[in-house]
């Protein structure tokens, strides 16, 4: 039998956008993926910036049907009740890493340099590097070994600016992630708001909002088989 692949699943460790915006993770944009990769025998690895116990946006909590059946949620519950510290993780055992989403990533993954060195190591090694809506924030700062940005040149996707408006929290971001994605170089691909829609070039899966997760990790699971 041969040994199961390994994912480590990076979320956000960060709660308000400000007094009266509360935020986190978005709960279906772990959930969904963690039930798909616990399925299919993989080990997961949950980190987060400051380790520990993390935020869910409020807005989010966990609802049947949004994210499958009562055991599902409970079992993503509990990888979220104490999560490593990022800095304290190697990427070296890990086949694939998974950036959900949620608010929250967007004020502590960019330019944090526990995610920039994940991020740029794991591009420079062609291992799989999937994130869903806010989660490709995880690039801003990312950089491969030569120096250019990880999505220079990349068919990506992420939470749009179009959606960001719609959901009238687009004043509120430290910038917008459609934006600086396509300042990086990135080839931004978009879709209708809330399509599930799912871009993959080489090894990088991007999803475009929460219900692109579902896509974004079938998309991973076909990287690795």
């Amino acid at each position: 039998m041969t040994n199961p692949k390994s994912i480590l699943m990076v979320v956000t460790s960060h709660d308000q956008i400000d007094a009266e915006h509360p935020t986190g993770l978005w709960f279906e944009e772990f959930a969904v993926p963690y039930g798909l990769f616990r399925q299919q025998g993989y080990r997961v690895t949950v980190a987060s910036p400051l380790g520990g116990e993390v935020p869910i946006d409020p807005r989010s909590e966990p609802k049947e049907p949004e994210v499958g059946d009562a055991r599902t949620a409970l079992e993503a519950l509990d990888a979220l009740a104490d999560t490593a510290r990022l800095d304290a993780v190697s990427e070296k055992p890990y086949d694939a890493v998974f950036f959900p989403g949620g608010h929250g990533t967007m004020f502590d993954l960019p330019d944090n340099p526990d995610v920039s060195r994940l991020v740029g190591r794991f591009a420079d090694e062609n291992k799989v590097l999937a994130s869903v809506c806010h989660g490709p924030a995880c690039f801003v700062g990312a950089k491969r070994k030569d120096g250019t940005p990880v999505v220079k040149n990349k068919r990506v996707t992420a939470f749009t600016n179009a959606e960001e408006s719609a959901v009238e929290l687009d004043k509120f971001m430290p910038f917008l992630l459609e934006s600086r994605l396509r300042d990086l170089g990135a080839r931004f691909e978009t879709a209708d708001n809330w399509a599930d829609h799912v871009v993959v070039d080489g090894h990088i899966v991007t999803g475009q909002n929460p219900q692109s997760s579902g896509s974004a990790a079938r998309e991973v699971i076909k990287l690795l088989s």
